[in-house]
């Protein structure tokens, strides 16, 4: 490390002066008190080594070199989301091309990734560029705690599992939350009268049994979203049927696995700068869509029926199962590769069911049309429930933050918390387009701290108030259920989180670091940051 890390190593804290008075030497935080997880602090501490954390890890070394780092991964292997779900057919719902990472191509065919595969490009491009020795796992970030006596944050972590669980702390200057938004113990399951009567065996896809034995079996399926359609068509090759039973129809979109522009591009250029273009491409198309879609939603949703009737028999009820109540992009779109969904209720192995339930009983499920759907086996597909920071308490200063109280800024930051990022991506597109985003804002700032001795930093709205808006601007269930789960966005400037990539991409290039933010150097002993 250098003289200018805002991280002070172990031995030589960092105290360079910023156009204000040098700071003195505060005590190190690495060598006072209990000892830290692995005995020492570090420049940065990444939470979550899914998707978002290996892209942030990346990008921290890319503009950092030499950035003392560490990735806390709670589960026992990377992936994060793509390790977690593990039901039959479990795939990305947007297109790989933009969902992969820019610097790291993806090179199998089709537009829609199977879950497997996903997590093991995470993997891989954790082995590649070396971040993999940093990842530590069965590490469940329980509090983070920040302190501006030494402008350090401390980590309460529990450690392994079962009967071994031990509690351990991390130091460190700057963390980055990429825990994702949802709660991995405690899916979204509604009460259901007479559950309890069911004598077959109730499943949600968020803890899929590894030895389900579904063979034969009548399977019903009780959801509409991206869960539902990915897993649905893949329970038909061994159940003996399968019925999609939905309170309410999604828009359900067919998608080409078959990509005929893909080929010719990775023919004709070397395999970063195809991976490239054709990400640019795909990102490029599903914006121009939700665009068109959102300003005309009328014609939206014919072009959606469309679809929709192209793979389904002429006489089917297609404004009865896949007709929404809400325009195009109100909710996320669910897509299937090559219409396997539709070829299921063309063949008869799917059945859709648009109703109501009025209770389980002992043999399966019964609705409040009177119809009864006989089951061996009811799979709950009916939702996440939302969490802000992994579950995670954040303190600053003695005082709790609550997630719902902060604004977010430039998307990524919180109001008035010091040297805290958070990733997290679109509504309307693939998450990595706005997590890479994150993950190179991030590196700037860090390496910005670092070029200019600052130890903190933080955005600060000052007094002028502002109207907060949801973060989110979908009508989904599993939004409306938690409307304090996250922070909040603002109606102006960087304050405003958008869902718009190429407007982010701009912002992006043009903003500058400074812009709202407070930096400064840890204070001298006695005195006062602020």
């Amino acid at each position: 490390m250098t003289d200018s890390s805002p991280i002070p190593t172990n031995d030589t804290p960092n105290m360079a002066a910023t156009g204000e008075a040098a700071a003195a030497p505060a005590s190190s935080p690495a060598t006072d008190g209990p000892p830290a997880g692995d005995g020492h602090s570090h420049d940065v501490i990444i939470i979550g080594a899914g998707l978002s954390g290996i892209d942030c890890a990346y990008w921290l070394l890319e503009q950092n070199p030499g950035c003392d780092y560490l990735v806390l991964e709670r589960r026992q292997r990377v992936g994060g989301t793509w390790d977690l779900f593990r039901y039959p057919g479990v795939r990305s719902d947007s297109d790989i091309y933009s969902l992969s990472y820019p610097f790291e191509p993806w090179a199998k065919p089709g537009a829609l990734a199977e879950g497997a595969d996903i997590r093991d490009y995470i993997e891989h491009t954790a082995r590649k560029f070396g971040i993999a020795e940093h990842i530590r796992f069965e590490q469940h970030v329980l509090t983070a705690d920040w302190d501006s006596d030494s402008d350090t944050w401390t980590l309460g972590v529990e450690v392994g599992e079962g009967d071994e669980k031990r509690h351990e702390s991390y130091r460190c200057r700057f963390v980055v939350f990429a825990t994702g938004y949802y709660d991995y113990d405690r899916p979204y399951t509604p009460r259901f009268a007479g559950v309890e009567d069911f004598t077959g065996q109730i499943v949600h896809p968020q803890h899929w049994p590894e030895d389900l034995d579904y063979r034969g079996k009548r399977i019903v399926v009780i959801g509409s979203g991206a869960t539902a359609v990915s897993l649905i068509p893949n329970l038909t090759d061994k159940a003996a049927h399968v019925t999609m039973l939905q309170r309410s129809p999604s828009y359900i979109f067919s998608a080409k696995q078959k990509q005929y522009l893909v080929p010719v591009v990775r023919k004709l250029l070397p395999a970063g700068a195809a991976h490239r273009v054709i990400r640019w491409r795909y990102a490029a198309q599903t914006a121009a869509i939700v665009h068109l879609t959102h300003r005309f939603p009328k014609l939206g949703r014919k072009l959606i029926r469309a679809n929709v009737a192209a793979n389904l028999p002429e006489d089917y009820p297609v404004d009865v199962h896949f007709n929404p109540t809400y325009n195009p992009w109100d909710q996320r779109m669910c897509m299937v590769p090559d219409a396997d969904l539709f070829s299921g209720i063309t063949e008869g192995s799917i059945e859709m069911v648009t109703d109501h339930i009025d209770r389980f009983d002992e043999t399966g499920v019964r609705l409040t049309s009177g119809r009864h759907l006989d089951a061996d086996i009811i799979v709950t597909a009916t939702g996440l429930q939302l969490l802000g920071f992994g579950g995670t308490r954040l303190v600053v200063d003695g005082d709790e933050v609550k997630p719902h109280d902060r604004f977010v800024f430039k998307s990524h930051l919180l109001e008035d918390v010091p040297n805290f990022a958070w990733s997290v991506g679109y509504t309307n597109a693939s998450w990595t387009l706005r997590a890479d985003m994150t993950a190179r804002s991030v590196a700037n700032l860090v390496r910005y701290m670092r070029e200019n001795g600052y130890t903190h930093a933080y955005p600060h709205l000052g007094d002028e108030p502002m109207t907060a808006q949801p973060l989110w601007d979908l009508q989904a269930g599993y939004v409306e259920r938690s409307p304090d789960a996250l922070p909040k966005s603002g109606t102006r400037g960087h304050w405003r989180v958008r869902h718009n990539y190429y407007r982010d991409a701009i912002d992006h290039r043009i903003s500058r670091v400074e812009d709202s933010m407070v930096f400064g150097p840890v204070a001298p002993l006695g005195g006062s940051r602020r």
